[in-house]
């Protein structure tokens, strides 16, 4: 029997609910997927992101072929020599001289450049297409769109009661919040005591089973020159999975979170953090019951309001504006380079091994490359930070957190990479650059009393790199930040600077941009 519709399923749509399989027809249609070289070289992907991707990919399909679902999958083999084409469009130009289709389905990527090559190879075989809502977000681009049109800028925290009041989440009445308020920042992000984060359970541990020991395996032959190691893969990859990944969380995790939720700690790895990324990005678990199992921990009691109204933001907020940012202004956006940084001016080598004597960098190198996770504030003010400063081009830095973390999809990455972390965007992320020096991380951790650099510092052989380009960073920018109140008190605190400082600042930021080890 001829196939009707060819079901494309995106290794990020890995949810039976899925829009794309509305009105399917067992008998008639086909799904397809595929695992090919474009997705996994076009960058340099880190070793345990490509089985965090290609493992629950097969996971789903033994599901649905399970079901007796006609599942047509393309497997990577361990020998590159075996690779049956290297793209979407070079692997579904053939399923359509196979099936030849009435109707091509899809529920929409996380990704522009994806979206794009399939529309093409869908208009170059003259096959209709038909991209649908995802379901798993609670804002569609469309929704987004209407509310942006209506302002002048893009103010996170007015998306965010308007998310938090038409889906009511963590309302009191249509127009007040629980609790009398939306934010609750002045009870969170505290700094560990002394004596450490104390005793936080372990995240469960997912042990690899035989399919996913057998993608490690292609994995660590057919890419073995890629970053990062599969030692440590221990990601769910099945939906049972990160459904035991949230109920953890949930229990043992979101009491504490508000709290410490930017604290770090050097050897510490996930602390209270969720670590659901992965699964929400894969859809192995929807946004709506993350939100959803959050806000009835707290209505039970069990997790503060200040904690819980943290981590919806981050779920109802950020990341749905994360993703209406990334729909609204795409593809103009990627190229954005509102700070002028350098072409060449590319992410230090220690980005990929981790050799450094930062030890705040170093701590969360290693964490990176052994699990291809690091929490936001680690990307954000230590890694993010440094590449910043330091004026890494932003797709270039955009290009290396694409690699490296396995919950990096590009409507998610682009727009935190190189906006809100490197204020590439000019400002359409966050109204300034977040920019600090050593001392932030100083009163955030404990890592700069274990560091040979001093945070205080800004010259001579202890300064702290980051210090010393901080000065730099508002220096080469001062004219163009000066316009901006929020950055009013950091350049009156560079006008105090001496000229023979600021000399000394400059030779020693340009050694490390030229890549002085550090």
């Amino acid at each position: 029997m001829p196939t009707r519709h060819l079901i494309i399923i995106l290794g990020d749509q890995l949810s039976p609910s899925l829009s794309a399989f509305d009105g399917f027809d067992i008998k008639r249609d086909r799904i397809w997927m595929a695992e090919n070289d474009q997705e996994a070289t076009h960058v340099w992907c880190h070793k345990y992101r490509l089985v965090g991707f290609f493992a629950p990919m097969r996971h789903f399909r033994d599901a649905l072929q399970n079901r007796n679902h006609n599942v047509e999958y393309h497997e990577l083999s361990a020998d590159r020599r075996k690779a049956r084409g290297c793209s979407f469009a070079s692997l579904i130009a053939q399923s359509f001289q196979q099936d030849r289709p009435e109707r091509v389905i899809m529920t929409q990527p996380g990704d522009h450049r994806v979206q794009t090559e399939i529309i093409q190879a869908c208009q170059s075989a003259k096959v209709e297409l038909q991209i649908r809502e995802d379901r798993d977000f609670f804002c569609t681009p469309q929704r987004f769109a209407d509310w942006a049109s209506t302002r002048k800028t893009l103010v996170l925290e007015n998306f965010y009661h308007v998310m938090r009041t038409e889906h009511d989440v963590m309302m009191q009445s249509p127009k007040q919040p629980a609790g009398g308020q939306w934010n609750f920042d002045h009870e969170n992000r505290k700094k560990f005591p002394k004596g450490g984060p104390g005793e936080v359970p372990p995240p469960p541990k997912f042990e690899p089973d035989a399919v996913t020991r057998r993608v490690m395996d292609m994995v660590n032959r057919r890419f073995a020159d890629h970053p990062g190691s599969t030692d440590r893969f221990d990601l769910p990859v099945t939906r049972d999975q990160a459904l035991v990944l949230l109920n953890d969380f949930i229990e043992n995790r979101l009491p504490g979170f508000g709290e410490y939720q930017d604290a770090m700690w050097a050897g510490s790895d996930f602390l209270y953090h969720s670590r659901l990324s992965h699964a929400m990005n894969l859809h192995l678990l929807s946004a709506h019951e993350v939100v959803h199992a959050a806000t009835t921990t707290w209505a039970s009691g069990h997790a503060p309001i200040a904690a819980t109204e943290g981590f919806v933001r981050q779920v109802l907020g950020w990341r749905e504006y994360v993703r209406g940012i990334y729909w609204l202004k795409m593809p103009q956006y990627a190229q954005l380079n509102e700070l002028n940084c350098d072409p060449d001016q590319d992410v230090p080598s220690f980005y990929w091994d981790g050799k450094t004597e930062m030890a705040c960098v170093a701590d969360s190198m290693r964490l990176l490359i052994q699990t291809a996770y690091a929490h936001h504030i680690q990307r954000l003010m230590v890694l993010g930070l440094y590449a910043q400063l330091l004026g890494v081009h932003p797709e270039s830095f955009n290009r290396w957190h694409m690699a490296m973390y396995a919950d990096a999809i590009d409507w998610v990455s682009l727009p935190n990479a190189l906006g809100m972390s490197q204020h590439g965007d000019g400002g359409i992320m966050a109204t300034k650059p977040y920019c600090a020096s050593g001392n932030y991380i100083n009163g955030m951790s404990n890592y700069c009393g274990k560091c040979r650099y001093n945070p205080k510092l800004a010259i001579g052989d202890d300064a702290c790199p980051f210090t010393t380009l901080y000065w730099d960073f508002l220096d080469r920018h001062s004219q163009r930040f000066k316009s901006n109140h929020r950055m009013t008190m950091q350049l009156k605190n560079l006008e105090r600077k001496s000229a023979d400082e600021m000399q000394q600042i400059r030779i020693r930021a340009a050694e490390l941009r030229n890549g002085k080890a550090v």
